[in-house]
């Protein structure tokens, strides 16, 4: 197989996770908040076809959710900056032979089996995939690393960039037209950061 799916998540501690949410519900509602959402990734990540490499915040937990003969164990880079860690996580999934590789966080509760999958099918035709969020960030990026000829274009994607605002999918489109790559885009989803967000799925927010 030389397809991955990296998944990003923190470690589900208390007052870590979903800060701005626990802002306005408490950290341990937050908490519970931000479990189900790792459940959820959890769920739809399993059918993908995909080796599945999954990068804890701070430690690697043998004794969670996730599955030692079904999720790669890693920790994140240690940077405070989010673009070095997505591409430091790139770097080591290119290094181990993948080819076809897709990234997704956990704060999407909208994404399915489905979408992940076709995030690979995407990449058969071009060089780049996106699956933008609401908010104007993105919730999933991959890469075919047969098609990209180029030592820069992940510095370029991920590093001196300033996160969470209204542009970030936009930029990251912008660095992939100067390099004359093509992307195609998964379906736009919703993220999961405040209490408003948390409103519009009912189920998550019951737990209020």
């Amino acid at each position: 197989m030389n397809h991955a799916l990296i998944i990003f998540i923190k470690n589900p501690e208390l007052g870590k996770v979903k800060t701005r949410l626990a802002a306005t519900i408490g950290n341990e509602k937050a908490l519970e908040v931000f479990k189900k959402l790792l459940v959820n990734i959890h769920d739809k990540s399993l059918d993908v076809r995909a080796d599945k490499l999954l990068f804890y915040s701070f430690f690697v937990d043998k004794n969670d959710i996730w599955e030692n003969d079904v999720f790669k164990k890693y920790v994140q880079n240690q940077s405070p900056d989010l673009g070095q860690r997505m591409l430091s996580a790139f770097e080591e999934a290119k290094d181990l032979g993948y080819v076809k590789v897709l990234i997704v966080g956990s704060d999407i509760y909208e994404v399915s089996t489905e979408i992940l999958q076709k995030g690979f099918e995407l990449l058969e035709d071009a060089e780049t995939v996106l699956g933008p969020s609401h908010d104007g960030g993105y919730y999933a990026i991959g890469f075919n690393f047969e098609k990209i000829n180029s030592d820069t274009f992940l510095q370029d994607i991920f590093l001196n960039k300033t996160w969470s605002h209204e542009h970030v999918a936009q930029e990251a489109l912008d660095v992939i037209n100067s390099f004359s790559y093509t992307c195609n885009l998964l379906p736009s989803l919703s993220d999961i950061d405040t209490e408003e967000d948390l409103k519009n799925f009912p189920d998550l927010y019951n737990i209020l």
